[in-house]
């Protein structure tokens, strides 16, 4: 099968970035769907996509589904199908989680973890040990489900359970079970679970291996979030946990593990970034001790750099012969690096610009061109800088509306769409001034980030899947 990579910047000759697991498709059809967490390009960018500025709850909704049980995935898309992770709790099978409440304006939104959220820390201690906003463990049993849904109707085509067990450890007071975005190649999905395992299915919901790495424990019982990156038969997994934790490779056909590696490293949610220097491959992953490039053929670190803050959940993006790695709980880092280094970059020529304010907690950078966009914290902030040199278009400008954000920006046709988790969204112009072109509110609060195909925007509410599309 043919494998597709996409050039992310062409003058440097040495840049490509991996964009999913063995590819049938072509660069138009990888463009045209939304295969992965982050996107065609992991970067937030749906370069062919022309969604809609403006949608209310009685306006450009193409429909809406209530979902089963509580999930913060992103929904990913491929062709005709929608996909999604969500845990039901077994006694009812289609009851909801509770729902936080959204934040009011002028507080600061408490954590979840990566790809959509995760957790950290605030709020109250959870009764079964867990720490700040930490939840009891659970004494109920949970159904771990992968749901495929038609993308023109928002029915269901098949749900499936993987598994069914009383989780070990439980998770923020804002975050749930399912928080792993899952991930397509056209012909297979791969989905984790974390501790209830890693998964391949076919497109039609039959299950080709599992794998289970045990139990992680993490940091306050917080909860686990990172989602698995694939480059052509190779499927990388995090596991940062508090003590013993580790990355590994599986075989993306088999699932058979291919090498596993150490790492000094503590609870951390962001979920690996696969590029292809010099005709290597290679996974980024982002941390708190120190960020890591991989050999993806053998483990072996290919260069490192330290930095960053605790309880890492943003993502790394790339583009412009560079990977932009930030993190924004307890202070603020944002490092822009030359891929093509080896060893240590720290303090070398391998740190092409660095910032130090308002980066964020949760959310994941946009790279959209030659402009990085980036919130504060989990607030209704917005920075963006000019990606090549690290200047400021504009910086920790307010955003009006939105009551604290968990969801990561995305960017279509020229535009960037800023999700609140009262529901609140807003429509920016991509220029390097603060344009706000729409403001939109629906009735649920939103914590995933969305995705965007075609002429739709997909936004999963607490309780709902939303299509948005002009009618």
């Amino acid at each position: 099968m043919k494998r597709t990579i996409l050039p992310l910047y062409l003058g440097i000759g040495l840049l490509t970035l991996a964009t999913g697991a063995l590819f049938a498709a072509d660069k138009a059809e990888i463009e045209q769907n939304w295969h992965q967490w982050r996107g065609p390009k992991a970067d937030g960018v749906a370069p062919k996509a022309t969604p809609p500025t403006e949608w209310s709850e009685t306006k450009n909704v193409k429909w809406k589904v209530k979902t089963p049980g509580f999930g913060t995935s992103t929904p990913i898309i491929w062709g005709n199908k929608v996909f999604l992770l969500t845990a039901i709790k077994a006694e009812s099978k289609t009851v909801s989680f509770a729902v936080p409440s959204p934040v009011p304006a002028g507080q600061v939104a408490q954590p979840k973890g990566p790809g959509p959220g995760g957790p950290p820390p605030g709020g109250k201690r959870g009764k079964g040990g867990g720490g700040f906003g930490g939840g009891e463990k659970p004494t109920d049993k949970y159904q771990f489900v992968v749901l495929c849904l038609d993308r023109t109707n928002g029915k269901t085509i098949w749900q499936k359970t993987v598994r069914e067990e009383v989780p070990h450890e439980g998770h923020h007071r804002d975050h749930g079970f399912a928080s792993a975005s899952p991930m397509t190649d056209g012909k297979h999905l791969y989905v984790s679970f974390g501790s209830r395992g890693i998964y391949c299915l076919d497109l039609d919901g039959n299950v080709k291996w599992e794998v289970d790495l045990g139990n992680m424990t993490t940091r306050n019982g917080f909860g686990e979030g990172s989602s698995p990156s694939v480059y052509g038969d190779v499927l990388i997994q995090t596991w940062d946990q508090e003590a013993n934790s580790f990355v590994v490779a599986l075989n993306a056909t088999t699932g058979k593990e291919l090498w596993r590696k150490p790492r000094e490293e503590a609870t951390s949610w962001a979920t690996p970034l696969i590029v292809e220097v010099n005709g290597k491959p290679q996974a980024i992953i982002n941390a708190t001790t120190k960020v890591r490039s991989y050999d993806l053929k053998t483990g072996e670190i290919v260069w490192e750099s330290s930095g960053q803050t605790v309880n890492v959940i943003p993502s790394p993006v790339t583009g412009n012969g560079m990977v932009y790695i930030m993190s924004g709980f307890r202070g603020s880092a944002l490092h822009a690096i030359k891929l093509g280094k080896t060893g240590n970059v720290m303090g070398t020529d391998g740190i092409v610009w660095s910032f130090d304010r308002g980066t964020p907690y949760v959310p994941s950078p946009l790279l959209y061109g030659d402009k990085l966009y980036f919130h504060k914290g989990n607030d209704a902030f917005i920075s963006c800088l000019d990606a090549l040199k690290g200047t400021q278009h504009y910086v920790e400008q307010r955003l009006t509306g939105p009551s604290g954000i968990y969801a990561s920006p995305i960017g279509a046709a020229d535009k960037v769409y800023v999700i609140g988790r009262n529901g609140t969204s807003l429509v920016l112009k991509n220029s390097d001034k603060l344009e706000v072109l729409a403001t939109n509110k629906l009735d649920e609060p939103i914590d995933a980030s969305p995705a965007a195909v075609g002429k739709e925007l997909f936004l999963r509410g607490h309780q709902s899947l939303y299509c948005i599309a002009e009618k």
